[in-house]
């Protein structure tokens, strides 16, 4: 018995356009998943999904509002209708925004209330809603997987991200309560966990990160002074893990947080 078999699993994922989310789409398309990318834009879903499909892969796309229950109660309709059933949710989709992010020369007293509540909104209820509208189908059918992710942002105070801090950090809580209402009250074989990604370069954050020349800025420098590796991570590196997490392999594993990076959660800086 091969315990990392997903093989025609159902694999849907919010924020699968990303950089992250379409890279952990062809892994575990390529591991033979079928894919569904759920995104706000159908131009850019179906640019995803074609890229899929003309590897060979089994792939749909749908347009649907991970904060409007409604839209996505739809989205699960045409899924089922497609493939029968949903086994795994990765919820990838989340952000910031500038007025939730103290700048250089601000500090806490200059955050956007409105800012702060747009980007909790993004990454704890866009979290939270999908969970309970594709778990609610996963509590019937008495399995699934749903894998959420977090941030390096949670466990330690890294600067000016104050929003997107908040926001994980609540997420990470609700993870571990959703795990331990979904295997107490449905069923074992319904596991809750979470990704914890260190610092990946992707296109929120690349300006951030690295000069126009492809250096380093001094933000970026500092992540790489704190990360043992001495690098930032590539976006298939994130698929190990979430493989891991999907697969029985991992199957007595529920209500945690995995961290991959780089050793960036576990240095002092000294």
């Amino acid at each position: 018995m091969n315990l990392f078999d997903i093989k025609d699993k159902v694999a849907v994922i919010t924020g699968g356009t990303g950089v992250l989310g379409s890279s952990i789409a062809e892994h575990l398309a390529a591991s033979g998943a079928k894919i569904v990318i759920i995104g706000r834009k159908q131009e850019t879903i179906d640019e995803t999904i074609n890229n899929l499909k003309n590897s060979g892969y089994e792939a749909l796309g749908i347009a649907a509002n991970i904060l409007d229950k409604e839209s996505l109660i739809e989205a699960r309709k045409k899924i089922i209708t497609h493939f029968g059933n949903i086994d795994i949710l990765l919820n990838a989709a989340g952000g910031n925004m500038p007025g939730a992010t103290i700048g250089p020369d601000q500090t806490i007293f200059d955050l956007s209330m409105d800012a702060f509540q747009t980007v909790t909104d993004l990454n704890l209820n866009g979290t939270v809603l999908p969970s309970i509208v594709f778990g609610e189908h996963m509590a019937q059918q008495k399995e699934g997987i749903i894998i959420n992710f977090s941030s390096m942002t949670v466990e330690r105070a890294v600067t000016r991200v104050v929003g997107y801090s908040a926001s994980k950090a609540a997420m990470e809580n609700f993870t571990r309560w959703m795990a331990v209402e979904m295997a107490t009250k449905f069923s074992d074989k319904i596991r809750v966990n979470a990704i914890a990604p260190g610092f990946f370069i992707g296109n929120q954050n690349r300006k951030l990160l690295t000069n126009d020349d492809g250096t380093y800025t001094d933000r970026g420098n500092k992540i790489i002074n704190n990360t043992p590796m001495k690098r930032f991570g590539e976006a298939n590196e994130l698929a190990g893990a979430i493989h891991f997490l999907c697969s029985d392999a991992s199957q007595f594993i529920t209500g945690i947080v995995l961290p991959v990076d780089g050793g960036f959660s576990a240095f002092s800086g000294v």
